[in-house]
This record gives structure tokens, C-alpha cells and sequence, in this order.
């Protein structure tokens, strides 16, 4: 991957995309997706002494002591909140350590990569050499992008009604609702009362954002 123009600031947060080459597929299975949400998960852990398909290869109860040794230790990345799609992902990051994103980026990539590649008998890298990143720069950016984030399944017509969105299994805005932990939830919902406004803040933008959606065709040159 090839390094950034602008290298990433440390303890800042960025608005990070990236998609298929050629805008092709690169999730086509519920097998798919869930394999991507465990590696969005194990690398953003900096002490990895194995791979994740080393770690799924492990005993259950030696996945747990390795999973309880990487909680405890540093993280290259925190993961604010995310949303996969068919060809493209949108992940908000906190970098925790310095080339944190990138390396990240890097590893969660070529992992996923291996994967597809084998599943599907196929060589060479999936998706596009450079990640965008969009720092974030207040808190109204964050809670903003935070809601194009999780309303992407809707605007993107992935599902056909709010409930399906809330249900959407491979985005963070169940965990929100849920308040399960698998991303850093409370950076964005500490900026609200409760996580009904929050879930309030999203739902009430979603015919608009669809509607936006809509039409992103007529604004490009």
C-alpha cells in the first residue's frame, strides 16, 4: 500500500473509505461479511503475534486467553463506528499510535484479501491501492458522519425500511442500539443523552440522505 501524502495525525479521528477495484464486489457472502467483521476487530490490536486465520484455527478456549491478552494490551486504532457493503466500506477511526490507520488499513485489507483470493480462486489485490481519510475536525463533524455511516444500508437501498437499517447486521448501528461493545460506541453517543437520541438523530436524516442518494448522479461532472 502506498504511503500517504499526508501522514495521519495520532489521537485524531478520520472518516476512512475504500472500495472494490473496478467498484467490484468485495463482499458476496454472509460468510464473507462476518470474516470481515472479525478482522475489524483483531487488528486493531498492535500486540498480534499470530494472524486472524491462525487465531479462527485455535481451540475455543485458546482463542479466548489469546482475545483477553489483546483487550488488555494497546490498540493501533480505535474503531469508532463502521458499515461494510457490497463493494465499499466507511470506517470512522481514532488513530491510537503513530501510522496507526494505515497499518490498520494495511492489515485488515491484505487479511480479508487472503480470504476473498481463496474462496474464490482468484490472484492479486481487491481493492483500491489508497484509502481516502477525511480528518475530523469538530464534534458536529463526527456525530454527522457517524449518521451517513450507519444510514449507508438505506441510501444505498441495501434495506428496504428504517427497522431493516436498525437490523442491518454489518454495520456498528445495532451495536449503538444495543450498546454492545465491538466499536468505541461511546465517543459518539457520550455527545447525546441517551442512545434513543442518537438513534433519533439517524433515522430522522434517512428519506433525506436516501433522497440524496437519489440524485448524486445529476452533481457529477
Amino acid at each position: 500500500m502506498p504511503g500517504r501524502n499526508q501522514p495521519l495525525i495520532t489521537s485524531e479521528i478520520y472518516h476512512v473509505f475504500n472500495r472494490g477495484i473496478d467498484r467490484r464486489t468485495t463482499f458476496t457472502s454472509k460468510a464473507e461479511y462476518t470474516r470481515a467483521l472479525k478482522a475489524i476487530t483483531f487488528y486493531s490490536f498492535a500486540s498480534r503475534a499470530i494472524r486472524l486465520s491462525w487465531f479462527l484455527n485455535l481451540t475455543n478456549e485458546r482463542q479466548k486467553e489469546v482475545f483477553d491478552t489483546l483487550i488488555a494490551s494497546e490498540r493501533t486504532v480505535s474503531v469508532i463506528c463502521f458499515c461494510l457493503m457490497p463493494n465499499h466500506f466507511h470506517f470512522l477511526l481514532k488513530q491510537e499510535n503513530e501510522v496507526g490507520i494505515s497499518k490498520y488499513l494495511s492489515d485488515f485489507q491484505n487479511s480479508y484479501t487472503r480470504y476473498f483470493n481463496i474462496n474464490h480462486n482468484r490472484t492479486g489485490p481487491l481493492f483500491m491501492d489508497q484509502f481516502k481519510a477525511v480528518r475530523i475536525e469538530s464534534e458536529q463533524q463526527l456525530i454527522h458522519v457517524s449518521r451517513y455511516i450507519h444510514l449507508n444500508p438505506y441510501s444505498g437501498f441495501l434495506t428496504k425500511n428504517l427497522t431493516e437499517l436498525e437490523n442491518y447486521p454489518w454495520s456498528s448501528f445495532k451495536n449503538y442500539l444495543l450498546q454492545e461493545n465491538l466499536a468505541e460506541y461511546k465517543i459518539i453517543l457520550d455527545l447525546f443523552s441517551s442512545k434513543d437520541k442518537y438513534k433519533s438523530f439517524v433515522l430522522d436524516q434517512a428519506d433525506y440522505q436516501r433522497k440524496l442518494k437519489r440524485i448524486e448522479h445529476l452533481t457529477l461532472e
